[in-house]
């Protein structure tokens, strides 16, 4: 993966894990409260608890706010990511493109059902870090009109991101580096 693509899909995740607590914000609702629970000391030889259950609906809404949020766009470019990884290591093989191509597309219902259960998954993610109440909340700003402006504009939005954190950084680390080297001056050392 790209450092770029790397770099969009961390801030699409940072986006989307954000938003919802601004959307809670604009309720003026406290948070619920979340039970304080005394967890017991881990015994040794104790069987792995069991991974937590959800209802049907609360799962629903997960996915829901998932979907509808747009971070399964970035699951959409991690395949054909990997096909064109595997194409690159085969460009000295010409012979096998035909093959290897047509391999590729007759894989495509099996990387469709890989990518169903990453989004499966980002769904179970979802609904243990939101209860259903807040996941009804995110889905309804998801379904308005401002929350369809901001999933459309949210790929520009974090290439813009990307670009200017890129350029930041380069800035911030010369700065840093000036300094460093200054401060160090007064100390009697002299860095390069």
């Amino acid at each position: 993966m790209s450092r770029r693509l790397t770099a969009a899909l961390g801030l699409a995740l940072a986006a989307v894990m954000i938003l919802p607590h601004a959307v809670s914000a604009q309720t003026n609702k406290p948070a619920p409260a979340k039970p304080a629970s005394a967890k017991p000391a881990a015994q040794p030889n104790a069987p792995a608890a069991a991974a937590p259950t959800y209802t049907a609906s609360h799962l629903a809404l997960a996915r829901e706010v998932m979907l509808s949020s747009g971070i399964a766009r970035s699951f959409d470019s991690v395949l054909p990511a990997f096909a064109d990884q595997i194409r690159k290591q085969t460009v000295t093989r010409p012979e096998l493109t035909k093959d290897l191509d047509e391999v590729l597309v007759s894989l495509q219902p099996e990387m469709e059902l890989q990518k169903q259960r990453m989004i499966d998954i980002a769904a179970r993610t979802y609904a243990a870090k939101f209860p259903e109440p807040e996941l009804k909340e995110i889905a309804t700003f998801f379904r308005s009109p401002a929350g369809k402006h901001y999933v459309e504009a949210q790929p520009q939005l974090l290439d813009e991101m990307v670009q200017e954190m890129q350029d930041w950084t380069q800035e911030v680390s010369e700065y840093v580096m000036v300094r460093v080297r200054a401060e160090m001056g007064k100390r009697g050392h002299q860095l390069q």
